[in-house]
């Protein structure tokens, strides 16, 4: 049996993330392996409310920033030479990428 390949892919441009994963998909079809994803996983969205006076004066106005992780899983055979092609991908650096291999 073969071992299977987990990606966990995050960051905060989904659009990133679709050209990884296509680009992904297209290493999984030239090497011919089972593919399967990618699976959109809930998005985080991180809200901090900042004071807009930080010095105290005036009234109490608040900014709310946000930043929103998104998040993709793919699973792919672990074949070696799909692997060593997985390495080389360029990944940006706002784009984390987690490779495990299950059995």
């Amino acid at each position: 049996m073969m071992q299977t390949a987990r990606v966990r892919l995050s960051g905060t441009s989904p659009d990133e993330l679709e050209n990884i994963t296509s680009r992904i998909k297209e290493i999984a079809e030239r090497t011919g392996v089972n593919f399967s994803g990618p699976v959109p996983l809930p998005t985080k969205n991180l809200e901090i409310p900042v004071r807009k006076s930080p010095d105290g004066e005036g009234s109490a106005t608040w900014e709310h920033w946000e930043l929103r992780v998104h998040k993709r899983l793919v699973d792919l055979d672990a074949d070696e030479r799909t692997l060593r092609q997985l390495m080389r991908v360029q990944v940006p650096e706002d784009v984390s990428i987690e490779i495990e291999l299950e059995n």
